[in-house]
């Protein structure tokens, strides 16, 4: 069989207009903690949760490398996808997180 043959069509949208993405940070459908845990538990958990979404828009908005993203850096992504101000604690989380995203 000719090489030729081999060669896949390009593929056409079906669609006769152009798709709009949802806006990439929307609000998550809250749902309540598990009940009887120490507080601490209930912080550390809410601010992993925080971390992680502030990751993931660093990571969408091109920042790949911890370094990058500096305190101000990661309270200006927190300020525009719509959370609290994140935490010099939350801060170093959030590197650790790229780092281990690598």
């Amino acid at each position: 069989m000719p090489a030729a043959a081999l060669k896949s069509q390009p593929t056409r949208s079906t669609s006769r207009r152009a798709v709009q993405p949802a806006l990439p940070y929307e609000p998550v459908e809250k749902r309540p903690l598990p009940p009887g845990r120490p507080r601490d538990w209930y912080v550390t958990h809410n601010r992993r949760l925080k971390a992680m979404r502030l990751a993931i828009a660093l990571l969408d908005s091109g920042v790949y490398v911890p370094d990058q993203a500096r305190n101000e850096r990661i309270r200006s992504t927190a300020r525009l996808i719509g959370v609290h101000p994140p935490s010099d604690s939350t801060c170093h989380m959030v590197r650790a997180l790229m780092r281990y995203a690598r």
